[in-house]
């Protein structure tokens, strides 16, 4: 157990109470003990409150699990189901039309389309390149990935591919061709940028001198009228500079002498605290605040070894261009933050109540995050994040209106306690919960002056849409469920609730991830549907896939697509969200299938569980059963596990299939890892390797996990590696 600090009756681990004194609260003009007290008085607050809603959760579920079994023998009545949940209160009432009234939100997040990182917080070098990844190089984006097809006898070489640099330049000119046309000619025919009186001038190889065919959209430049080494223009709010040095390897034999373009990305960032980090103890949460201090003051740096020389990581500064009229113009060179704090369930022993309870882990996320956050909004940091004086906090995991009422009133009372203006702490919505999914527009009401983020999860969704209906029967194959009615009613009303909210011009509506980060041609040519869909931001993986996704946006005016959808009525397809993904006769599926999902399932999980429990590492590119590597984190595993524990309730598969699937599964995935020296093979000894057997614990106790939820019993498992290392 860690030395602790008392506090009125609680007991804070001293290593986070002498972080928060000593490098925290230095410079923030708040009182050390008049903090602490203020902070216990939440607790003191919000815990009674915070069991009552995990009561409420177990109560539905129970009273779901009731009615399924009641109606086992008959055919699902979707009708009579709809009035049940709302009868106990699982759907609420629906109240009159409303609009958000959001005030001081940060461009970024308000009126501009763009994709969104995810990022590990726990990991400094993770945060550092996703806040850098605010511009990127498309040459680079495209150069380095399966985007640009090679030719059978064009092989890879260690040094400069031509061939295939070509063939990048030739995709970076049509972009420019479509987001930034000539008012005649192509990109591919310009020979010289240059300026005069205030405009862009692109000079052909036949000599004729062009403007763009819509001038405006030059803004700024670097280098001489005649010889620009930067070219700054806009489209759909989004920048792309293009680079210009006839020295550079590249610009040398271009015919324009560019040597790169590079395009605005990742326009905000969530640092998570949450679904892609392990972290269980109170050590691991100062490590993880540590590195949200370093972002909010600008002095976070990581160094590491790149072709044996030691490089140190640090954040951008600003990037400055000469306006058209003069003066300097400077656009961020940072991503915006967020910060994703824990959701309601996970309680922390950083501190202790004085019954020596663990406090609820959300709780303290909200306190310590908000108050390092005041580094930036006082000034005291290199950089500012937010410019309009916000600290923008995304919620995970919330389940209906009430449990979003309950942030909102936590961060009401946490602004009380730091001296912030009311609203100061804005709120991100992830509908990523089926009580959250059928309630939305009211869980947005209950959020109306702080909601500036909502978004579809389908993973999460996925896995609560499994547990929710754990009884009702089997589930049709992971990859059948996306097919299903009940995920297209999910995505479409999201995006609709969303802008009859008010969310246009105040709010982010947010789509996915893309979980395969090797696949960038397929997510080229899928994810373009994000936009196309209303949502004016979606999730990447890296900040390469931001860079290839900001493509998207520029092909599509995702402002036009919600006015046009704004514009027709809309059915809110409730029914369909509530249509359950169940097989019809599970006595259909032949044992291959029924046997490849079983090991499919268990590849994933045994891969992403051996490395979060063993070393801790919260979100991993994992080889699946066809070697391919697929980013998992705790919503992958909540599908695994949830989707194997659904069939084993309902005789789909037996216990013996299982262990047999997970024993011969994990000397596949011991393979997969053989070349990491901290590795611990699961298959050395089954029975007493304690990663193994959280993985048979996420299934054979799935059915009783709360909401299905991996959370417990990986940091169950996690706890007992780490002790045992100290011990050791």
């Amino acid at each position: 157990m860690p030395a602790r600090t008392p506090i009125d009756g609680y007991q804070i681990a001293t290593e986070l109470y002498d972080f928060v004194n000593l490098q925290v609260l230095p410079g923030l003009d708040l009182e050390q003990d008049a903090f602490w007290s203020s902070a216990m008085a939440i607790f003191s607050q919000f815990i009674p409150r915070n069991q009552q809603l995990l009561l409420k959760r177990q109560q539905l579920q129970q009273q779901i699990d009731d009615w399924h079994i009641a109606h086992k023998q008959t055919p699902f009545d979707p009708v009579s189901y709809q009035q049940f949940l709302t009868d106990i209160g699982y759907i609420v009432p629906q109240g009159d039309d409303f609009t958000i009234s959001t005030e001081n939100v940060d461009v970024e997040i308000a009126s501009i389309a763009g994709p969104q990182l995810v990022v590990p917080l726990m990991n400094a070098r993770f945060a550092l390149n996703a806040a850098n990844a605010r511009w990127g190089s498309l040459y680079d984006a495209l150069y380095g990935t399966d985007v640009i097809s090679r030719d059978k006898d064009n092989k890879a070489t260690s040094g400069y591919d031509p061939v295939r640099g070509n063939k990048v330049i030739a995709f970076a000119r049509q972009f420019l061709d479509q987001s930034l046309p000539l008012a005649e000619g192509s990109h591919a025919d310009v020979s010289a940028y240059t300026i005069e009186n205030q405009q862009l001038l692109m000079t052909l190889t036949n000599g004729q001198q062009v403007q763009l065919a819509q001038p405006q959209q030059f803004v700024g430049f670097n280098g001489s009228l005649s010889a620009p080494s930067a070219v700054l223009c806009c489209h759909h709010g989004l920048h792309m500079e293009i680079q210009i040095d006839r020295q550079h390897i590249i610009g040398q034999s271009d015919l324009a002498g560019v040597k790169d373009v590079v395009l605005e990305s990742a326009l905000t960032t969530i640092q998570d605290c949450e679904d892609s980090i392990a972290a269980v103890d109170s050590s691991d949460k100062v490590a993880v605040y540590k590195n949200w201090l370093g972002l909010m003051k600008g002095d976070l740096t990581e160094q590491l070894v790149k072709q044996g020389k030691t490089v140190t990581r640090r954040l951008n500064p600003d990037r400055e261009y000469q306006a058209l009229d003069g003066t300097t113009l400077s656009l961020p060179g940072r991503s915006l933050q967020f910060i994703r704090n824990v959701g309601h369930l996970m309680t922390t022993e950083a501190i202790l109540t004085p019954n020596d309870e663990q406090v609820p882990e959300g709780i303290l996320d909200g306190i310590i995050t908000s108050l390092i956050a005041l580094h930036d909004l006082n000034g005291l940091g290199q950089f500012n994040n937010s410019q309009t004086g916000s600290i923008y906090i995304v919620k995970p995991k919330m389940h209906g209106p009430d449990e979003v009422q309950f942030s909102c009133d936590l961060f009401g009372a946490i602004e009380h306690a730091l001296g912030l203006a009311a609203n100061t702490i804005k709120m991100g919505i992830m509908d990523e919960e089926r009580r959250t999914s059928v309630n939305l527009k009211e869980c947005i009401r209950a959020a109306k002056q702080r909601v500036v983020f909502i978004n579809t999860g389908f993973l999460d969704r996925t896995g609560d849409e499994i547990h929710t209906s754990m009884l009702a029967g089997a589930m049709l194959p992971k990859d059948q469920m996306k097919d299903q009615p009940w995920l297209q009613a999910y995505e479409n009303r999201n995006v609709l609730i969303g802008l009859q909210t008010g969310l246009m011009g105040k709010a982010q509506i947010g789509k996915g991830m893309w979980a395969i980060p090797d696949q960038m041609a397929d997510m080229l040519a899928q994810k373009i549907a994000h936009p196309k869909s209303g949502a004016n931001c979606a999730w990447v993986p890296s900040p390469t896939a931001a860079t290839l996704h900001a493509l998207h946006y520029h092909q599509v005016n995702v402002q036009q697509v919600q006015q046009a959808l704004l514009a027709k009525p809309a059915d809110m397809q409730l029914n369909q969200l509530l249509t359950l993904p169940l097989l019809d006769d599970p006595a259909s599926l032949t044992a291959e299938v029924i046997q490849k999902e079983l090991d499919n399932n268990i590849q994933g999980l045994l891969g992403y569980v051996v490395r979060w429990v063993d070393q801790g590492i919260g979100c991993s590119k994992v080889p699946d059963i066809d070697n391919i590597g697929r980013m998992e984190d705790r919503a992958t595993l909540r599908i695994s596990s949830q989707h194997i524990a659904n069939w084993l309730e309902h005789d789909v598969i037996d216990e013996s299939q299982i262990i047999q699937a997970l024993q011969r599964m994990s000397k596949i995935v011991d393979g997969q890892n053989a070349a990491d020296e901290l590795y611990h093979p699961m298959s050395a000894d089954f029975d007493n390797n304690i990663a193994f057997n959280a993985a048979k614990d996420l299934i054979f106790k799935g059915k009783e996990q709360p909401s299905g939820y991996t959370e417990p019993l990986l940091h169950q498992s996690r706890i007992k590696v780490k002790q045992g290392l100290l011990e050791s």
